[in-house]
């Protein structure tokens, strides 16, 4: 991997890693997760802090992202995400792409080993990167821990009246204002106005 700015230490949820299918508890047994590509990528590690990479948090804890989304199963194991939020998540030996914005899962089909080649090889695809090298571009950095807060949400059309901004944020403050921002437009349809508060 790339831009790697962030490893995690010591192993230190036991409880967690001995949930995990054995490959990736290799992965984490190597290195206790990571951020790499200067943010586009974090795969979390078995910790208990700091809780922004802890992956027990967002599988089985109290703002667990099955809680809020629908199409997610208690299995579903959430292993990572991209720079704006966006989880990949392994359900089986498949990795889904959950878009946090909108609640739709997407299968990737590959496997986690295929999924780290393809991230690898092709990260600007991949992984998305896009806004993260806008924000580079502008002068931004993002910090291990932080994601980027895009506004207006790239699900939303604007008709152009409003110019699109990003900043980096907290982790948890841009998981919890997806969550917020999802629970609002899940039943809404197509072409509903909506107004919202930027991040």
């Amino acid at each position: 991997m790339k831009g790697i700015i962030y490893t995690g230490g010591e192993l230190t949820d036991l409880a967690t890693l001995a949930r995990l299918p054995t490959y990736l508890q290799a992965f984490l047994r190597a290195q206790n997760g990571v951020v790499a590509y200067f943010g586009g990528l974090h795969i979390r590690g078995c910790v208990a802090a700091p809780g922004w990479h802890a992956l027990a948090q967002v599988w089985q804890g109290e703002r667990a992202l099955w809680r809020t989304y629908g199409e997610l199963r208690k299995s579903d194991i959430p292993f990572g995400q991209d720079c704006v939020g966006n989880q990949f998540l392994l359900r089986g030996d498949a990795v889904l792409l959950l878009d946090t914005e909108t609640g739709e899962l997407a299968d990737l089909d590959v496997d986690f080993k295929h999924f780290l080649f393809g991230a690898e090889k092709f990260p600007m695809d991949a992984l998305g990167l896009e806004p993260l090298r806008t924000f580079q571009q502008a002068g931004g950095v993002l910090q291990p821990g932080q994601l980027l807060s895009l506004y207006p949400p790239l699900c939303l059309a604007t008709n152009g009246r409003t110019a699109p901004a990003s900043k980096a944020v907290p982790a948890a403050r841009r998981l919890a204002w997806l969550a917020s921002f999802y629970e609002q437009i899940k039943d809404l349809p197509d072409g509903q106005a909506v107004k919202l508060e930027p991040l």
